[in-house]
């Protein structure tokens, strides 16, 4: 497996990342970079990201909760940020980045009591590490994000994102996120996000990612995700829905969660006004508040 590593000036002063960075290797071998803000001996709040984003999304959400003595651990997938990234797309697979971070978060950092936050991608990967061991997790937020099994209808403009990230010549990650926002970014942040990726050999997983989204009964990991739905059907700990208003990419999935997992029922979902597809960026602070009360209100 080629890698390459994103040189660490290309992280030097980035506005509002002022965060230590940690690392652990990997089987691969990769390295894996992650934050660990706030307070060392609390239960862990553990957020994920999604594509193309990287740990730079939760810039404004780690302050407060560090601030409310909560410690916050927000992992870098590979492929994304300072992690590791190997240049060879046949070298991501969903399986893959769920082992990863199973390792980290079980192997590596032996984390209990988890908190989750996930979004996007980030949902797609956490789901299956709650399903594997949710005695491990207190509680689960899901915002803009699902667990598909291949089975439901994806939209004509998924498809043609997954046409755009194989046939692009440039592939401007700092954009796709821009777009994805519903304020508006600074050239400065487009830049921060871009950071990891000096030139497209660097992007090979965050042009994978869209092809990795089950599509079909067919995918690979269909049955996977069947089983972590299975799982997910008995998680009746605190499970909160906090969609964003203004996002047309997961607008309405938020209704399996409601159908199906008994976690939900006594727990009104929050709606993030004002917040597009990535609302950590539209509504950081808004993020963490809700990340606190809801922690407090089940603990």
């Amino acid at each position: 497996m080629e890698i390459v590593r994103t040189p660490d000036e290309r992280f030097v002063d980035l506005p509002g990342y002022p965060f230590e960075p940690h690392y652990e290797d990997l089987e691969g071998p990769v390295r894996i970079h992650y934050l660990d803000e706030g307070a060392k001996d609390a239960n862990p709040v553990l957020l994920m990201h999604g594509e193309p984003s990287w740990s730079y999304l939760y810039r404004r959400v780690i302050p407060p909760l560090a601030k409310a003595k909560h410690r916050v651990i927000a992992p870098d997938l590979i492929g994304f940020g300072r992690s590791d990234k190997p240049v060879d797309q046949s070298d991501y697979t969903y399986a893959r980045h769920v082992k990863w971070l199973h390792e980290l978060v079980f192997e590596k950092l032996n984390l209990k009591n988890i908190t989750l936050f996930c979004q996007d991608w980030g949902g797609l990967i956490g789901l299956r590490l709650v399903a594997s061991h949710p005695e491990c997790f207190d509680r689960v937020i899901v915002a803009n994000t699902g667990l598909p099994t291949g089975e439901e209808k994806l939209s004509d403009a998924f498809f043609a994102w997954q046409k755009f990230s194989q046939e692009s010549v440039d592939f401007p990650v700092g954009q796709i996120i821009s777009m994805g926002c519903f304020s508006k970014l600074s050239s400065e942040v487009i830049a921060a996000y871009d950071a990891p990726f000096p030139d497209d050999k660097y992007k090979a997983g965050a042009r994978r990612f869209p092809m990795l989204v089950p599509s079909s009964p067919n995918d690979p990991e269909h049955d996977a995700n069947v089983a972590a739905w299975e799982v997910l059907k008995n998680f009746d700990k605190p499970w909160l829905c906090s969609f964003s208003d203004k996002d047309p990419i997961t607008k309405g999935t938020d209704r399996i969660f409601f159908e199906l997992i008994p976690g939900t029922k006594s727990i009104d979902p929050i709606t993030i006004h004002d917040g597009g597809h990535f609302l950590q960026e539209d509504k950081g602070e808004d993020v963490a508040q809700v990340i606190d009360t809801f922690i407090k209100s089940t603990s």
